[in-house]
């Protein structure tokens, strides 16, 4: 499968859905699925988007909660799925895109190419893995937490970047989460 096939189709018909992107690819498929301001890309902060989607879904249990990663942040992050798994959120699904590569610094493989197990890995943490069918259904309505690591073709494509302002992914965000609260607050 290809890697901005997958996160279209998992992003189309979003709704509500929040989503936290990891950093690089994963923001950048994200972008090209279309840029929402439900979106939160985590520009500069590898290893951190499960543990951000797990405030997220914690600090808003009535919304559904999709992380966007890659398999490079989430082998920095392996800490992030025991502690999503003691903490079970419901309404969180983490999904890794797994190229097996750390496309930012020149495609070295990752540890998944030589055996590493995401899917087993979050299985021993306690969260639901569920088989790429299956998987739009569990982000907008099963209860989690729930992860899926989908493999996908080891391919350079060309950049479609989220604005790279803090500031003003922190505003836009809050401002689509929280409404005319969110100027209030």
């Amino acid at each position: 499968m290809k890697r901005r096939d997958v996160v279209k189709n998992l992003l189309s018909n979003r709704k509500n859905l929040l989503v936290v992107a990891g950093l690089g690819s994963t923001a950048w498929d994200c972008t090209a699925a279309g840029d929402s301001p439900l979106t939160f890309p985590m520009w500069g902060a590898m290893g951190q988007a499960a543990m951000m989607g797990l405030g997220l879904a914690l600090a808003q249990p009535k919304r559904r909660v999709l992380v966007v990663t890659g398999d490079g942040e989430a082998l920095m992050g392996l800490g992030a799925l025991a502690t999503i798994g003691v903490q079970k959120p419901a309404n969180l699904t983490v999904v890794v895109i797994d190229n097996e590569r750390y496309g930012e610094t020149g495609m070295q493989e990752t540890h998944t190419a030589h055996g590493v197990d995401l899917a087993g890995v979050a299985r021993s943490c306690g969260l639901k893995v569920v088989d790429f069918k299956d998987l739009k259904k569990a982000i907008h309505t099963a209860p989690g937490p729930n992860f899926a690591a989908v493999k996908v073709k080891a391919e350079k494509i060309p950049l479609v970047l989220p604005p790279r302002e803090g500031a003003l992914l922190k505003a836009r965000f809050r401002r689509a989460l929280l409404g005319a609260k969110a100027d209030t607050e």
